[in-house]
């Protein structure tokens, strides 16, 4: 069951939170991360390893960024991070 919400004129809305985020789809761009004013995001490096690991750290051999979902709770479903990501990399669902 889905939660349905009204704007400010009285139209229904219903949240869709953010679920996941492709890593193969990412490109690191931080577009989402910009648009975001709750903290969902984080940026993660990608090493030779195929492992997460923090994007600044010299002594890491970084080969990509991706963005991650780092407080999902945080998420308040404006979907503001699909509208402006070129790559579709985020999934997205209602309550």
């Amino acid at each position: 069951m889905s939660i349905t919400f009204s704007t400010r004129d009285g139209s229904p809305w219903t949240p869709k939170y953010l679920m996941g985020i492709n890593g193969e789809l990412c490109i690191g761009c931080g577009r989402c991360f910009k648009v975001c004013g709750h903290d969902v995001l984080e940026l993660k490096g990608i090493n030779e390893d195929g492992e997460e690991c923090d994007p600044y750290d010299d002594d890491e051999e970084i080969l990509r960024k991706v963005m991650t979902l780092a407080h999902e709770g945080k998420c308040i479903g404006c979907e503001a991070c699909a509208k402006v990501c070129g790559t579709n990399a985020q999934a997205h669902a209602p309550a």
